[in-house]
């Protein structure tokens, strides 16, 4: 236990601008070092957040500063080769979603950490965040009974790609209130039809290999509990969708991103024009969000992110992994393997017997395909118009 851990960033742009102004503010962080090789960049939040030290070399920056903690926010086909650099350093790291593009890199990941007697936490921060955490409290205390479903539905991205993007997250939470997944079965569907090896794709933002406009899976969990997963390309994307709902034998518990939420019912009654009379009684009650103790409103980051930070810093005082651990962000790449896998074999996957190679590699090396697809733009609103140029629309 330090009383305060020294943090390095490496990439400054939206997402390291977001967690670095988070361990900015902790009081248990010290953001001592920026790393990035767009120089303007790199200036520009060093000066916002009044940090001088500043590189464009990793391994300059690590040598002289010796951080406790390195924080990588870049794109996803980075990760691994970064975050291995940075844990052959003796660094813990905190690697933005998801842990990588592969599930072998991930295992390797995982594999080096652990001989180094190293922490890797990855970017959920939604599992941690305040309303998330109302939720997993008010389950915990019996407020809605058994559980006995869930349901989470995402933003309305390119499904494929919402997997890896916000399908992290959902998952996540997911595992908060449920522990891991045992089975998949899936259905992935392009032009609403079932994929093909022509449809497997690279991602836009570098979020690795993937396939389907249209993605839906049932996850059977350790416990016995089932979760519906939703990635549905909309036709016009809504940023403000996303949903958790967790049913209960009393009663129901709702997350979206303005709050969560509590129905003291297993359903939502009859309205009065119906036969039944409404039960007064039942109506959602918003759950108060779980902050920390060292939380001010004013300051210049999200809540979000500074509990994620706040949980790490509690963590490594105590030895212990982050909630959205390494092994969490591996748990995350097994369920999206599993669910192209369930999708292109037609049938129910064990987590238990998962290959480790990517489903979707395999499949288009099996129809006699290259393994890699061609290049695809980077850009997600380029890559859109290019996948539906490839559908002739």
């Amino acid at each position: 236990m330090k009383d305060v851990y020294q943090v390095c960033l490496l990439g400054c742009g939206h997402r390291g601008r977001a967690q670095a102004r988070a361990y900015k503010a902790h009081p248990r962080m010290n953001l001592r070092a920026l790393c990035d090789i767009d120089r303007e960049r790199l200036n520009q939040l060093g000066a916002e957040l009044g940090v001088s030290s500043l590189y464009a070399d990793l391994e300059d920056m690590i040598v002289k500063e010796r951080p406790d903690i390195v924080l990588i926010p870049t794109a996803t086909q980075f990760h691994f080769p970064l975050a291995k650099r940075v844990l052959e350093h003796g660094c813990h790291i905190d690697v933005e979603k998801p842990v990588s593009e592969h599930l072998d890199q991930a295992d390797e990941l995982l594999s080096l950490a652990r001989s180094r007697q190293l922490r890797i936490a990855v970017h959920h921060q939604w599992r941690t965040a305040p309303a998330a955490a109302a939720i997993a409290k008010a389950l915990q205390e019996g407020r809605i009974g058994k559980l006995r479903y869930m349901y989470a539905s995402g933003k309305g991205y390119y499904g494929g790609y919402g997997l890896p993007n916000i399908g992290t997250h959902l998952l996540n939470m997911l595992f908060e209130l449920s522990g891991h997944v045992r089975t998949v079965a899936a259905s992935v569907l392009t032009d609403g039809r079932d994929i093909g090896p022509e449809d497997v794709l690279h991602s836009p933002a570098g979020m690795g290999i993937v396939a389907g406009e249209n993605v839906t899976a049932l996850l059977e969990f350790e416990n016995g509990v089932c979760a519906t997963l939703l990635q549905h390309r909309f036709e016009t994307m809504d940023l403000n969708a996303h949903v958790v709902e967790v049913y209960g034998s009393e009663g129901r518990l709702l997350w979206r991103p303005h709050g969560a939420f509590w129905l003291p019912s297993p359903a939502i009654p009859p309205g009065p024009n119906l036969s039944n009379p409404p039960d007064e009684n039942a109506h959602w009650e918003p759950l108060e969000p779980l902050v920390p103790d060292t939380w001010d409103p004013g300051m210049d980051c999200q809540v979000d992110e500074y509990t994620f930070v706040d949980h790490y810093a509690r963590a490594l005082d105590e030895d212990r992994d982050h909630p959205s651990s390494g092994q969490e962000g591996r748990h995350v790449l097994e369920v999206i393997n599993a669910i192209f896998l369930s999708a292109v074999e037609r049938r129910l996957v064990s987590i238990a017997d998962l290959p480790r190679s990517h489903p979707l590699v395999e499949f288009r090396k099996a129809a006699g395909l290259s393994p890699e697809p061609e290049p695809a733009p980077f850009n997600p609103w380029e890559w859109l118009a290019a996948e539906d140029r490839r559908l002739g629309r």
